[in-house]
């Protein structure tokens, strides 16, 4: 995919100095999870980028915190692709998977039995240190909604049948882990919003569409790589069967879609000072939201800047 299928993002991306420090961390963490790293060839892990993803969604992030970020990434991206294979066809075996991780969230299988179990386990415990009950409650619900997702994708695979826009967005929210993304927002940043701020319909919304614009790109760029392999779930094909269109008018479909939801992100970043006044937030309130915030555009910015450029979704 050409730099023509970019979005014109308006917010600059910034990148954390901490970027080689995190980049060996992150080899030292798949070294001691081989069953997990194994997924992916080491050679074309490499041209992913990981920690450079990291680095760039994680500007400001301290140097551990930024190791830790870029294990989280590496975990989505191996995980994920091992149901590339024929695994990704057997939804009942991928539910037994999933159910297991799940486990871990309550503490039912504190330390996992598989490489990958244990590779989850390490990062649930780091992601969770220090992190007060209800944080820990909201990432538990989220991570358990993004493995809870990934049986209805296998059976997606399996009966080859496209789904509506509907079923899409259920599932495509689930599998993109943005909310888990943004949970680290706060960890990393060694903070919480409060609560009447973080459910505000403006803030709501705001991560609401900071969490689709990336699935709508990915989804252009992902296309010429799931589309052989009878992924389903992916917006260029759910245009191509409304529109009756060839690929390549599906895919600028999407595109112009995903930049409405880029400029409607900034209109909802302006109206959040707003927000902030009708809650009456004090000054520590508000810069805790705006931090917030800042996070979620920092996250998109640098994503947006990764994905142009990361050999994973390149064909051969």
């Amino acid at each position: 995919m050409s730099d023509d299928s970019s979005l014109d993002f308006p917010f600059p991306h910034r990148r954390s100095g901490h970027h080689a420090h995190a980049a060996e961390r992150h080899r030292s963490w798949l070294a001691r999870h081989r069953e997990l790293a194994d997924v992916a060839d080491a050679a074309v892990y490499g041209h992913w980028e990981v920690a450079e993803l990291a680095a760039l969604s994680h500007p400001d992030a301290g140097p551990d915190e930024l190791a830790l970020a870029a294990d989280m990434l590496g975990f989505f991206f191996l995980f994920d692709d091992q149901f590339d294979s024929a695994l990704g066809r057997r939804p009942t075996e991928v539910s037994r998977i999933c159910e297991r991780l799940t486990a871990i969230l309550y503490g039912a299988l504190p330390d996992g039995t598989s490489g990958v179990e244990r590779a989850f386990a390490d990062l649930w415990r780091r992601s969770t240190a220090g992190m007060p009950g209800r944080w820990r409650a909201r990432a538990a619900a989220n991570w358990e909604w993004y493995f809870a997702s990934h049986p209805a994708e296998a059976a997606g695979r399996l009966s080859g049948r496209i789904p509506d826009r509907e079923g899409y967005l259920m599932l495509r929210r689930g599998t993109a882990a943005m909310e888990t993304i943004f949970d680290m927002v706060e960890r990393l940043g060694g903070f919480t919003v409060p609560q009447g701020t973080f459910h505000h319909p403006v803030l709501r919304q705001l991560r609401q569409v900071a969490a689709d614009i990336p699935s709508y790109s990915n989804d252009v760029r992902s296309y010429p790589l799931e589309a052989p392999r009878g992924d389903v779930y992916n917006l260029v094909m759910i245009v191509q069967r409304e529109r009756s269109c060839p690929p390549e008018e599906a895919c600028s479909i999407v595109l112009t879609e995903a930049q409405l939801l880029v400029d409607r992100y900034a209109r909802l970043l302006a109206e959040l000072p707003c927000a902030f006044r009708e809650l009456e937030l004090d000054e520590e309130q508000r810069g805790i939201a705006q931090r917030y915030a800042d996070g979620m555009t920092a996250w998109l910015a640098g994503y947006l800047h990764w994905e142009r450029r990361t050999g994973r979704y390149r064909t051969a």
